[in-house]
């Protein structure tokens, strides 16, 4: 079992809990768990059930070192009749699975009439496909000893842990079939005619979706509190009569007359409750004969769901048509028609800019309303930008169409960089222009309402020392200084190689050498190629090799010494089973030497981060004052927040502490992100005050997707700009809650003390900007709007000349030639195969680690570098339509002009401005 794999288990470990019973399944274990831990397992389950012993199940199962056990425990699953989970499990998607939380809801609101009108012996028979074969059993004889009730009883609790997608269905057949009157209560939802969100992933080709649901509309709180699942929340709260606050309203007045208007007001203030608001009163007010279209934009695809659901609960009730389009589903459905046929439109931005782009749509004039979500982001080329660009073209081309009314909401518009009032005014005006946006609201009447409503946390900066001495550091250091001579070694004419010195191991200036490093070697160039080509592989490693020191050194600073030697441990042992070639092997070597004794550092308890001890005393006493405290770490990297949660789970005296992780989806050097059904399974054992009562998180949790009330933040050696101070510190949202900068390092402490001047000085500059004459100011924003336009149409103007001149694309790593920019063709737009039998012979191809269907294209394998001695990722093997093709990725290459011999290194494919011909499958057959 992989790393990877391990994680995902943890992650999706709510769904397993909440369908296997692992007693059903222990006898296909037989190799992996011992008596004792069997009869531990069933003596849970009689004690307290099968969830809780699937717990116990999942503890013993991810603590199993021998080889072959997920194989097992997936067998065991596909032999026990659990064929859901074996293949949701298998290919982590639990998207058919999710699709089932509505029906168990409805069956537990409705398990009284159940157990009153259901006679499991008349409907089960129909049923044997949706419950394995041991409940079917177990039903029957409960009917036939306790009788027909405690039969029923039973039969719903199986039913609630079936993982058969279509056991919904098939109970309403059974009971039309048999005539019973719960039919009429069981009501299956037929022909469901939505637009599923997918999200591109890994190689921009992944997708996933998630049905995040949630409202921040702080006057229900209460409702949040009883047994509901959160989607029954939602609806309860949707479907009441919701009444605005006089704050609410305020904000939402000036939208309400028409106004272009940023609305700027605290997390956790129920500004998408404001959005209904000013879209509702929107709607209704268009005369007889003439309708509103309204478009909502979601800067991540997490909150395209969760606003998308919210829209849709509110806006259906009232007669309204709303749709949603985010990541690939774009390729699938028809944007023009969905546009035209709905009242409102969720979004993720980059649809709309690429269809505005090629004319599907052809102009904003075909809505009435954009609410822009999180619109602090709409500066240099974000989406939220380029469709703005087209707005301001309209407006300043002197187009009689007419432009839609624009809204923006965010907790904070920021100041950039400025440093003194007038020049954060400045900064707020050019947002202000690039929305168009001539009134900024903020809750001034009502502030005294919104105080009460909304908790400002109680912010405490408090710096903690590090380890006086330091061995790990020391030996680590050691290696680094041993690495880089060897770098110096092999050329130490790199420029980037001579400015090696005064560079301070463990630190993120140092990983910007690295990055300075690889992207020298990757132009470098000497006549003779061959030397050429082992230089640059050489000094490829010996920097891949300086970065993993330096990550295990920011490692140890801020975790404990054992996970930076873990992930060291991890590394060689990926670089031994890969090319493994002389130079590693010396690096490896090297490392080997200092194993044993990097291990007698990190186990002795006199190295113990102070850092922990800090964090340990403050989560002791916290919950100790209160046991119900909910908490979100905040740390900076994936590998810290592994790292923080192994070390709660290991100290004894926190075991009071659930921890969950939550980090972002995108694909970094390291690691693959957490899908979005993963994190919404997070997410939502976070606000059931059940499964998880801590969560680590990276910069994924403060912006954007809802997370329950905690009284708790920290933030862990974590600092950001105003804006992200800001959406931090309002998660902490209970009253009594707290916000905690947990740092050793004055300057980071420093820098949140200047967040919080920028913070007053945005506050200042909002209140001065809401007291100009409202002429004057829209004179001012007209006079940016004009000079940013200009400066746009000259670029615009500019258009670097195609180049038609062959070209060839080396291997970034050891220079190797790969293909001629003639043979590349382009793949729906955004995808570059190779034809020809030539390149063929250029790579290998291996198993990809995470297969997948992405709409046309399935993942199957990875392509790399066939020099045994380089092994270079170069991007994946896909399969579209009936084709299995290469797809190669830029960064993996060098492209070398054939004349000159200058080459260059594009990071997108776009920023290579060559011939592009479109992918025909006749070439391949030729």
């Amino acid at each position: 079992m992989t790393a990877e794999e391990r994680r995902n288990l943890q992650a999706f470990s709510d769904y397993v809990k909440r369908i296997l019973d692992p007693t059903h399944i222990l006898s296909y274990m037989n190799s992996w768990l011992g008596e004792d831990e069997v009869q531990y397992i069933q003596a849970e389950k009689n004690n307290k059930g099968p969830m809780e012993a699937s717990s116990l199940f999942l503890k013993y199962l991810l603590q199993l070192k021998e080889e072959g056990w997920f194989r097992g425990f997936l067998d065991a699953l596909n032999n026990a009749g659990y064929s859901g989970l074996y293949e949701a499990i298998a290919n982590w998607n639990f998207q058919k699975i999710e699709k089932l939380e509505e029906y168990r809801a409805l069956l537990k609101r409705l398990q009284p009439a159940f157990k009153d009108r259901i006679d499991p012996t008349c409907i089960l028979p129909e049923m044997s496909d949706c419950i394995i074969s041991q409940e079917y059993e177990e039903i029957m004889q409960v009917c036939s000893n306790k009788g027909i009730m405690a039969g029923a009883e039973k039969m719903a609790e199986c039913l609630l842990r079936s993982d058969k997608e279509n056991w919904p269905k098939t109970l309403k057949l059974a009971l039309d079939n048999d005539n019973n009157s719960f039919s009429e209560l069981w009501m299956v939802e037929k022909d469901a005619k939505d637009v599923e969100a997918e999200d591109l992933e890994e190689d921009d080709m992944g997708t996933s979706s998630i049905h995040i649901v949630y409202q921040e509309d702080p006057q229900l709180e209460n409702l949040s509190q009883n047994s509901c699942t959160p989607a029954e929340v939602s609806r309860a709260k949707l479907c009441s009569q919701l009444k605005p606050r006089n704050y609410q309203l305020e904000l939402a007045l000036p939208a309400m007359k028409g106004k272009n208007t940023i609305i700027c007001a605290p997390t956790g203030c129920g500004k998408t409750f404001v959005s209904l608001l000013i879209c509702e009163h929107h709607l209704k007010t268009f005369p007889q004969g003439q309708k509103g279209k309204v478009v909502f934009f979601a800067n991540h695809v997490p909150v395209y769901e969760q606003q998308k659901s919210v829209f849709s609960e509110y806006f259906e009730r009232l007669g309204y048509s709303v749709a949603g389009i985010a990541g690939a589903t774009v390729e699938n459905v028809p944007v023009q028609q969905i546009v035209e046929n709905n009242d409102i439109i969720v979004l993720t931005p980059q649809i709309l800019v690429n269809n505005l782009k090629d004319g599907t749509i052809p102009s904003l004039s075909v809505f009435t309303l954009m609410i822009f979500d999180e619109c602090h982001n709409t500066c240099k080329q974000h989406p939220y930008n380029k469709i703005m660009f087209y707005y301001l073209d309209q407006k300043l081309g002197g187009s009689s169409d007419p432009l839609p009314q624009v809204v923006g909401m965010t907790a904070s518009v920021g100041v950039g960089d400025a440093k003194n009032t007038d020049e954060a005014v400045e900064y707020i005006c050019k947002l202000c222009a690039s929305l168009d946006a001539s009134v900024i609201a903020t809750v001034k009447e009502n502030l005294e309402e919104l105080q009460e409503i909304v908790y400002t946390p109680q912010k405490i900066s408090r710096r903690v020392e590090s380890r006086t001495t330091n061995g790990f550091k020391r030996i680590i250091s050691q290696l680094m200084r041993e690495t880089e001579s060897l770098a110096k070694d092999v050329f130490e004419e790199l420029e980037n190689l001579s400015q090696i010195q005064n560079r301070e191991f463990g630190t993120q200036k140092y990983e910007q050498w690295i990055v300075e490093v690889h992207k020298a070697c990757r132009t470098f160039q000497l006549p003779d190629k061959d030397e050429e080509s082992r230089i640059c592989k050489a000094l490829y490693l010996y920097t891949s090799h300086l970065r993993k020191y330096n990550d295990a050194l920011i490692i140890s600073e801020h975790a404990q010494m054992k996970d930076a030697l873990n992930y060291l441990n991890n590394f060689f042992k990926d670089v031994r089973a890969a090319g493994f070639d002389e130079t590693e092997q010396d690096l490896t070597r090297r490392f080997e030497g200092k194993v044993q004794e990097l291990e007698t550092i990190s186990m002795d308890p006199s190295n113990e981060n102070p850092k922990l001890k800090d964090l340990y005393l403050i989560l002791q006493e916290e919950y100790h004052v209160n046991p119900e405290t909910k908490t979100i770490l905040f740390v900076k990297t994936r590998a810290l927040v592994d790292a923080i949660k192994k070390w709660i789970e290991e100290n004894s005296k926190l075991s009071f502490l659930k921890p969950g992780i939550l980090t972002g989806r995108g694909k970094t050097s390291q690691t693959t992100g957490m899908t979005l059904p993963a994190q919404k399974c997070v997410l939502d054992a976070f606000r059931s005050n059940g499964d998880h009562n801590i969560l680590i998180a990276t910069s994924v949790a403060d912006e954007g997707i809802d997370i329950a009330q905690c009284n708790l933040v920290i933030l862990y050696e974590y600092v950001g700009n105003v804006i992200k101070m800001i959406q931090t510190r309002g998660r902490g949202r209970a009253k009594g809650s707290k916000c905690l900068l947990l740092t050793s390092n004055a300057d980071v402490i420093e820098k949140e003390n200047i967040n919080m001047y920028k913070e007053k000085m945005m506050n200042e500059s909002i209140l001065r900007l809401q007291t100009c004459d409202e002429a004057k100011f829209k004179k001012k924003l007209l006079s940016i709007q004009t000079g940013e336009k200009i400066i746009r149409d000259n670029q615009q103007n500019f258009k670097p000349k195609l180049d038609k001149q062959n070209k060839k694309l080396l291997c970034a790593k050891c220079k190797a030639l790969a293909c001629y920019t003639s043979e590349i063709r382009m793949v729906k737009d955004s995808h570059y195969t190779v034809v020809g039998e030539t390149f063929k012979k250029c790579f290998v191809t291996r198993p990809h680690p995470r297969p997948k269907s992405c709409g046309d294209f399935d993942k199957i394998g990875k392509i790399f570098c066939a020099r045994q001695d380089c092994s270079h990722d170069w991007g994946i093997r896909a399969k579209v339509n009936a084709f299995e093709i290469p797809l190669i990725k830029i960064q993996s290459f060098v492209v070398e002009d054939t004349v000159t011999g200058k080459q260059m290194c594009p990071s997108k494919w776009k920023d290579f401005n060559f011939e592009k011909i479109p992918f025909n499958p006749e070439e391949l057959s030729e």
